[in-house]
Parts: C-alpha cells; structure tokens; sequence
C-alpha cells in the first residue's frame, strides 16, 4: 500500500495519521506526501515525498503516469480546489488500481458551490442568495453574511452585516453569496460515510481558538443532540469517505452552514474521539467489511491543542 497525501503542504497531523492508519493494514506500507512546492514540513516526515505538478486538466496524462510509476496505490486529496479534479478522475484510476478517497463527482459539487447548497433549507441548511432584492431581505433589522460562493477563503466572509454593508462588501468579492446571519454556537462535524452514503460515525466539536483560519484549540461534544439531523444531512448530500460539516446552534436548533467533503483541519481530533475516518476509507478499499469494523466513540469531553514542537530527525 502507497497512499499518496496530496497537497500534503504543513499538515503534519494529518500525515501522521494517515501514516498510522496505513501501518495498522499493511505493516511494509508507506505514505507519499505530494505538494507544488518542494519545500514543505511533510517532506521531513514522510516515507517518500513527489514535488507534484498542478491538478489541472492539462496535467492528468503526466499525474497518472508518474502515479503508475511511483506505484501508488490510494490517494487522499486534502484541499478544496483540488477535490473535483481527483473526483473526475475516480472512476478511470480505480480500474487502473488507484483508490480516490473521495466524494462522487456530483456530491463534491454541491458541496463546492455554496449556492447550490442552500437550496434544501427542508434540510435545516442556511438559504443562500445571489442578491437582496427580494422584499424579504428589506427588514430594517435584517442582518447578513456575505462570502464567496466557491472556495473556502474565510478572510473575505463579512459577517452581521446590513443590508447596504452587505452589498457594499459584495463589490470586493469575484462571485458573492448573501446568507442570513444567524447569531449561535459554531461547531463542526466530522463524519465517515460508506460508498453507499450511509453514515457509520459522527462527532461534534467546537472551534474554541482559531488563528488565521485555522482551529488551535478544538474540544468535541459527545453525544450531541443533533447527530441524527447531521445524519440526515449528510446521506441527503451522497457523500461518502471522511467529510467535515459546519453549523450554527441557536436556541435548540441546528442550522447547517456548509459542508467540506474532505478531511478537516482539526480532523484528527475526530479520529481521537472514535471516528476512524483514515483508516475505514482504506479498509473500504481494499474490499473490508466496514460495517464490521468496531467504532468506540469517546463520551467523554476530548480537548485538542494544536502547539508547535521541535521535531529531531
């Protein structure tokens, strides 16, 4: 087994892991970190590290070769701008003997456009708008969010904006979305879902330091009440592998925001708590029952605090 980690960049935590997991079904197997950029943390802690080229279209004949050549077996992609490049190509690698953890073309989509994702609000999913004509959006007291509608760049979101703020803050954004603001508890999920779409594990868990977008200081909530609407949400969207959703909580409800079909930034804390997210999605692929593999998902409160450390190699 030669899981290639792509865009593997400075997320050290997420190598480890997924090194942990490949060790524990194939004791001689090894992890490649793949990345634009050759110099990387992961390099330092990988068994084998490929300076990639872009995933663009214009690359897949020179990617699959060098897949082929460097005999990888599985890749996990780990950035939005990338997921529906290896999606696409899914169906083509696996009958070559390459697995593609992740989502089906279609369930990345919607994902990626946060438009189309806010079109089932039966759903408990935030509406989502391409503008704010509409008379239910002139309340004097209407508040906004605005965004952009593909990507995952939080410095540009303007959040609890006005009306005119919101427009105005749209002017600065390639393609602008408007979201009603909902003031609450932000959490966020992580799941694993079988190719089937069937939802074996979920945790959720709260952001409670977050610095240049990046969560440092991260504690689950077990047993939360909303799993069973997140459940819900989540078979709904097709999606399958490990994934990482986000919510509003306000006065008892659950209001869902967005939906990442990938790996999250503080995703491991998930595997801590019992959902073993890396380690299903390869036993899914080599042909392993997932249904049978145990889950103990912890109960207790788990607190996650991400410091940096020195490493001597």
């Amino acid at each position: 087994m030669n899981v290639l980690l792509s865009s593997s960049g400075n997320k050290v935590p997420l190598l480890l892991a997924l090194k942990d997991a490949v060790k524990r079904i194939s004791g001689n197997g090894i992890v490649t970190a793949g990345d634009i950029n050759s110099n990387v943390l992961t390099r330092y802690l990988c068994d084998k590290f490929w300076q990639m080229p872009s995933t663009v279209e214009s690359n897949i004949s020179e990617i699959v070769t060098r897949l082929k050549r460097q005999n990888i077996t599985h890749i996990l992609p780990t950035r939005d701008g990338e997921l529906l490049f290896w999606a696409r190509l899914k169906d083509s690698l696996r009958s070559q003997g390459i697995h593609v953890i992740v989502a089906d073309e279609n369930a990345v989509i919607r994902c990626l456009d946060k438009l189309q994702f806010g079109q089932d609000q039966a759903l408990g999913i935030i509406p989502s708008y391409l503008d704010l004509t509409s008379d239910i959006h002139k309340s004097t007291n209407a508040r906004f969010v605005v965004k952009e509608r593909f990507g995952s760049g939080s410095g540009s979101v303007g959040i609890n904006l006005s009306q005119s703020a919101a427009i105005a803050h749209a002017s600065d954004l390639s393609s602008p979305i408007y979201q009603p603001f909902i003031s609450g508890q932000e959490i966020s999920v992580d799941a694993w879902l079988t190719k089937n779409h069937e939802v074996k594990a979920a945790m959720c868990r709260v952001r409670e330091l977050v610095i240049n977008g990046e969560s440092q200081v991260t504690y689950t909530l077990p047993e939360s009440p909303y799993l069973p609407q997140i459940t819900t949400v989540l078979s709904s969207l097709k999606l399958s592998g490990p994934i990482v959703l986000q919510a509003i909580v306000q006065q008892g409800e659950c209001h869902i925001v967005e939906c990442n079909s990938r790996f999250g930034g503080a995703s491991t804390l998930g595997i801590k708590a019992g959902v073993d997210s890396l380690f299903w999605s390869l036993c899914e692929s080599i042909g392993k029952d997932t249904k049978a593999l145990p889950i103990s998902l912890s109960t207790q409160q788990i607190r996650q605090v991400r410091v940096a450390t020195d490493l001597y190699l």
